[in-house]
């Protein structure tokens, strides 16, 4: 067999595992947990009540109370949303600079919901008792606070809020926001009393139940994500819910403490809610289920401190609420210290690849503007990376052909003694510096770099809704052109994305796909076995149809690739003497395919 052939079989088994480990292989489900048992009396002694678990208030009584409780405006170039008064919760945000869908008049993306609303989803902030004090002497989830200074919470404009409590400590909380995504929550205490008191702050970002619009697709990581001194955490909804009780907690959890850096909150596919306590201090993180009320929290607690009558603390927790942005999260990073911020982006298992990559395509979005075009420009620094592997690897498959004559007379003189052929082979290799297998390199190389493109494309929010050119609006979702209505010429709509007939009606990128495909392997001829010949002839189309339903970047990468190495291929091979006969390999297979003549 033709080494050329050999390599072009060995990529394509290699592509079919791809496509089998990526969209096949799906973790198994996780077995439903066990029923939680009832917390003991006084377990909670430092830890937070969960919301709406403060005495005095009953399964109804929260959700009511946060509906009614007075609002604050948050307008910032890029947040719009309120903080509640009932808990000083920050529970309604909204990012004015996404919208759901393409569509015109599409909502603003929604991120955090009150109480009371489907999904809930809200910050709140306040102090846990201990020693003397009990849950009534200190801000929760529902205490009614007083606006102390302030108005609408903007940039610039903080809000300042106060609360007096029944053990004489004054609690001042301050909030404030700047024009990205990034909350300040100073709280404050003054011991007003007597007697000295001991007491810890938190904070909890809260979720009532998972959120809806879960991709539940394995190479994405959805659910709680957390940075403990330098050591990345990642739990789906399904490990949180099946954590063990911690009856001190009284819910699933898993608590860590850490030393001097770190974070912990919810990512989805493009929004995270996280809570960052200031860089180099202790705190202790939490991850929590409370099953009898379905509501999944992260905290973060600040060391317990004892204040003596006169005495004041604070404490200072940011929160990042908002889109996963590499320039805005990489600014965090940079200039608020947070530790390995950025590792907040979901890079996957290759994230020594996913990070240059991104990084190179991320600059060459803003020096051109356009997602697509950067994409063909980035397949074309990878090309050149890779063009020293890619011309070794011709150089030693048109020495493999020269030793072909040689090959022939070894298998004539050794006959069917396998053993004695593997050995002479090894040996002419060896006497004519041949490595048979230097073809295969830049296949091999290219699996990895296929991997962490499509993750790069598939999680990053910058190619969400980017356009490149004409009908392609969203390089982060298929192609939506289809042959169902002649790329749009009949007066029907293309099959609903993911059904069956969106797989069988592809659109114009696949179809350009197979094309491409088809033409590089017009560069040799066709195997002279009939069942390999068969085989190439149908590769390139089910390729076009396998691959319809990915992101159009992805497929635009593809395309991108398979140009870029026909072009090189086809120089590499006129500078060793040898001219492709294109046009004659087309004829050739247009011949075979011909019936003969009766």
């Amino acid at each position: 067999m033709d080494d050329q052939n050999k390599n072009l079989i060995l990529a394509t088994v290699l592509s079919f595992l791809v496509i089998l480990v990526w969209f096949v292989l799906f973790p198994p489900p996780e077995p439903a947990p066990a029923p939680l048992p009832p917390p003991e009396a006084g377990a909670a002694a430092i830890a937070p009540a969960p919301p709406g678990s403060e005495p005095g208030t009953d399964g109804a009584a929260p959700a009511a109370a946060a509906a009614e409780a007075p609002r604050l405006a948050i307008a910032t170039p890029r947040l719009e949303g309120a903080v509640s008064l009932q808990g000083g919760r920050i529970d309604s945000l909204r990012l004015t600079g996404y919208r759901e869908t393409l569509a015109t008049g599409s909502p603003v993306v929604e991120l955090l919901r009150p109480v009371g609303t489907p999904g809930a989803y809200y910050a709140l902030f306040g102090w846990a008792p201990g020693g003397t004090l009990g849950f009534e002497d200190v801000p929760g989830a529902n205490t009614l606070w007083e606006v102390a200074g302030g108005g609408t919470l903007a940039p610039g404009a903080p809000l300042v809020l106060r609360w007096d409590s029944p053990a004489g400590l004054a609690f001042t909380r301050t909030i404030a926001v700047d024009a990205d995504y990034l909350f300040t929550v100073t709280e404050a205490v003054e011991n007003r009393g007597a007697a000295p008191v001991r007491l810890a702050s938190y904070g909890i970002v809260a979720r009532h139940g998972q959120p809806g619009d879960l991709q539940n697709f394995f190479i994405l990581h959805e659910g709680v994500v957390r940075m403990t001194d330098g050591t990345l955490g990642e739990l789906d909804y399904d490990d949180v819910a099946a954590m063990p009780v911690v009856e001190r907690e009284g819910a699933r959890a898993e608590v860590a403490e850490v030393a001097g850096n770190g974070w912990i909150g919810f990512t989805d596919k493009y929004w995270m809610t996280t809570l960052i306590p200031a860089p180099g201090s202790p705190f202790t993180a939490v991850a929590k289920y409370v099953a009898g009320a379905d509501i999944y929290q992260t905290e973060v607690r600040h060391p317990a401190v004892d204040l003596a009558p006169g005495a004041t603390a604070s404490a200072t927790t940011h929160l990042f609420a908002g889109a996963k942005e590499w320039d805005t999260i990489r600014g965090y990073q940079n200039g608020k210290g947070i530790d390995r911020f950025l590792d907040s982006i979901d890079w996957g298992w290759f994230f020594f690849l996913t990070k240059p990559i991104f990084a190179v395509l991320h600059w060459l979005n803003q020096q051109v503007g356009n997602m697509g075009w950067s994409i063909i420009m980035l397949t074309l620094v990878i090309k050149a990376i890779l063009f020293p592997l890619a011309y070794k690897s011709y150089v030693s498959m048109a020495r493999m052909k020269e030793l072909q004559p040689e090959m022939e007379k070894i298998k004539e003189r050794v006959g069917d003694d396998r053993q004695k052929l593997q050995q002479e082979m090894i040996a002419l290799y060896r006497t004519k510096k041949v490595n048979p297998a230097a073809g295969c390199l830049p296949i091999l190389l290219q699996i990895p770099i296929f991997f962490s493109l499509y993750k790069v494309i598939f999680v990053t929010i910058e190619l969400r809704h980017a356009p490149w050119l004409g009908w392609v609006r969203d390089l982060s979702a298929p192609d939506p052109s289809s042959i169902f209505n002649l790329f749009g010429l009949l007066p029907w709509a293309p099959p609903v994305p993911g059904s069956l007939l969106a797989l069988i009606f592809i659109g114009i990128l696949p179809i350009c796909l197979g094309v491409s495909m088809w033409l590089q392997q017009k560069l040799n001829p066709a195997p002279t076995d009939p069942t390999q010949a068969m085989i190439f002839a149908w590769l390139p189309w089910v390729f076009m149809f396998m691959l319809g339903s990915f992101a159009s970047g992805l497929v635009l990468y593809w395309i991108a690739n398979n140009m870029i190495t026909f072009t090189q291929q086809y120089l590499i091979m006129r500078s060793h003497g040898h001219r492709p006969d294109i046009f004659g390999n087309i004829r050739a297979g247009i011949r075979r395919r011909r019936p003969a003549a009766k």
